[in-house]
């Protein structure tokens, strides 16, 4: 039987956004031929897509308040090009990925031209500027949650949301036995995972930190041994770089996060989804994120709920330990981790509980809900 043809406007530039995007075209081919248009990263690129001469994905990896200002000129650049790709193609859906303040410029002019627009990731709305609602409300035709408290809340705005689910629900630990031997690693080692986020300006703010932590954690366990994953190349020779890093005994490789946390029993995670990752896997994580002064100043007051940390969220308490600014030292660090040791049982209690928040309905479902839409 023939598919119908459908035209997608996809962006997803970020590296857990590039993965979902990927998921879900998949499944949409199941269901449609697919042309596709816009900007991903690696897996959403490898789906012939058609970009724009002289964008790349990583130049949308701008955070904070400061960066995407700095870098202004360029995202206008961007943003002008794929709209113009998406309204000289004349597709017939946009699919926005994560990234939703520079989505929602693409919501709003698209849904001008009458063409359907999917945000897959909501705006933390719940957390901090609320007011943005009323872009999704009247922008957005379908926003995809990947929690359930998210739909929950849209629920309670009287709008439409889809419970996707977050993909880290279908996560299992892998076997201690078979990662020591893939990794040639000493089975007698005290296994911490350190990750230090996925963007440069990160891993310069906070490296620093987890080395001088990961030194005091060695004085006092010599048998102390640190897994270091990291998302690319690029991010690995940041991370190597790092001053005081060959001083300790560690193994840092790409694209070995699952296996690094599954033998951690527990982690130092910047915030983010790593810190999530590392709880479904059974590590405790020690929560940590420090930004430029400015950032914090301005972020810090807009900020609403008590928790940064994804399974706090989660779980609507405040279990894992967060070292926010000027409370990140290398001593509340330790001391955070001697706390864990201390109480086992009551952490493991908690990562079992998150699951459930994070079962959804899954990206057959999702590609079936954008065909409605249609």
């Amino acid at each position: 039987m023939l598919k119908e043809k459908l035209k997608i406007g996809i962006i997803a530039a970020e590296h857990s956004g590039d993965r979902l995007g990927s998921k879900l075209l998949e499944s949409l081919k199941n269901i449609f031929e697919v042309d596709l248009y816009g900007l991903g990263g690696p897996e959403v690129a490898s789906n012939k897509i058609v970009t724009p001469e002289g964008i790349n994905y990583k130049d949308l990896h701008v955070m904070g308040l400061i960066d995407p200002l700095i870098n202004l000129p360029k995202i206008l650049s961007i943003r002008k090009k794929l709209l113009n790709l998406f309204i000289l193609n004349e597709i017939d859906i946009f699919i926005g990925v994560d990234s939703p303040d520079f989505n929602m410029f693409f919501h709003k002019k698209l849904k001008h031209n009458n063409i359907k627009t999917i945000q897959v990731v909501s705006p933390s709305v719940w957390s901090w500027r609320e007011n943005r609602i009323h872009a999704i409300q009247a922008y957005v035709d379908l926003t995809m949650c990947l929690f359930k408290f998210e739909c929950n809340f849209y629920d309670q705005k009287n709008m439409h949301s889809f419970f996707l689910g977050h993909p880290f629900s279908q996560l299992k630990p892998q076997k201690n036995k078979e990662i020591i031997s893939k990794y040639n690693l000493d089975s007698s080692k005290d296994f911490i995972s350190i990750l230090p986020g996925s963007r440069e300006s990160e891993i310069s703010q906070l490296m620093p930190v987890y080395i001088e932590a990961a030194k005091k954690l060695l004085q006092s366990n010599s048998n102390a041994y640190f897994l270091i994953p990291a998302a690319n190349k690029k991010l690995a020779e940041k991370i190597q770089s790092t001053q005081g890093l060959d001083e300790l005994p560690h193994k840092l490789l790409i694209h070995s996060a699952q296996d690094f946390l599954s033998l951690s029993p527990v982690s130092i995670v910047t915030s983010g989804t790593a810190s999530l990752e590392a709880a479904v896997l059974g590590s405790v994580p020690i929560i940590c994120y420090k930004t430029n002064m400015l950032n914090y100043a301005i972020l810090s007051r807009l900020i609403k709920t008590p928790f940064i940390g994804l399974p706090n969220l989660l779980l609507q308490e405040h279990i894992f330990p967060e070292l926010i600014q000027n409370d990140l030292t290398s001593d509340s660090i330790v001391q955070s981790f001697s706390k864990i040791l201390s109480e086992p049982e009551k952490y493991q209690s908690h990562l079992s509980k998150m699951n459930d928040s994070m079962q959804g309905k899954g990206f057959d479902a999702a590609a079936t809900a954008v065909g409605n839409l249609l």
